[in-house]
């Protein structure tokens, strides 16, 4: 009599998968330097949560793959645990991670240095912009996951390319995050959304241009670049990420880089204005 408590593997040999190396094609940027990719945004995908919202990314050119996709679930506002100390505002709390999928090389499940730093950007982005007065003695959880990456993380280690990318990952953190805080219903002092902008060039002997949602891919060299959280509204940054090193010949290029990474997130803002007025429209 067979034992159905336990799982018998297969009678014959079995030979695990193997997979060829990713070819990344270098291709070169065709969008114009204030061009901005395609991105899809929808909100209310997970009914269990609060508020939830799944955004993708237009692939890269040259691409045969799809781009990066990120889903968001919120949940609370709900009442602390009666062993949390005493909070007069919401305590926010933030988890980013890479779905084990994400990438060809496969993810931990414990969250590495790179995802506790996304974490924490993430949070000083949203902290303000919600009015957390308005609920006392009660948590949020956002959480949000990385179900696919542009490139495989191996291929962004080997081109050097791998922090640069980050900054994608992050607005569009911001981005996700602010379209699912909207649809739980939580009061907040305007909409956040993510931009980045960076300063490249295809050698050293070009002089460098500015150029917003970058890929790094389709650039020879990332001279610098910025990421921010910012409020259109009310016309304040809540959270920048600035990395690289700008010539110090030129005073304003850290100024212009800020500048046009906000402008940058104006564009991602639109996007979450008519993702939530659909929504609006089909309830």
């Amino acid at each position: 009599m067979a034992d159905r408590r336990r799982v018998n593997g297969p009678s014959g040999a079995t030979v695990p998968p193997a997979y060829d190396d990713e070819d990344v094609v270098s291709t070169q940027r065709t969008r114009p330097a204030n061009g901005i990719r395609a991105i899809y945004l929808k909100t209310g995908v997970t009914p269990s949560a609060s508020g939830s919202a799944y955004l993708e990314f237009e692939p890269r050119e040259g691409s045969s793959g799809s781009g990066m996709k990120l889903t968001c679930t919120v949940h609370g506002p709900r009442s602390l645990p009666r062993s949390a100390p005493f909070s007069p505002h919401m305590v926010l709390s933030t988890h980013v991670k890479y779905a084990p999928f994400a990438t060809k090389q496969r993810r931990g499940y414990l969250r590495d240095s790179s995802e506790r730093d996304l974490s924490t950007h993430l949070e000083t982005a949203l902290r303000g912009t919600l009015i957390a007065d308005r609920w006392p003695k009660s948590g949020v959880d956002v959480i949000v996951t990385i179900i696919e990456g542009e490139l495989t993380r191996q291929a962004a280690q080997d081109q050097g390319i791998e922090s640069w990318e980050m900054m994608n990952v992050l607005s569009g953190c911001i981005t996700v995050a602010s379209a699912a805080i909207a649809d739980a219903g939580i009061d907040c002092v305007d909409t956040v959304a993510g931009g980045v902008a960076a300063m490249v060039s295809k050698d050293e002997n070009e002089e460098p241009v500015i150029v917003l949602d970058p890929v790094p891919s389709e650039h020879g060299q990332v001279l610098a670049a910025c990421c921010v959280a910012y409020l259109p509204t009310r016309d304040e940054i809540t959270n920048l990420w600035f990395k690289g090193r700008l010539q110090p010949s030129n005073a304003d290029s850290q100024r212009l880089l800020i500048s046009r990474a906000v402008h940058a997130s104006k564009g991602t803002c639109q996007a979450i204005s008519a993702s939530l007025g659909e929504a609006m429209a089909a309830q």
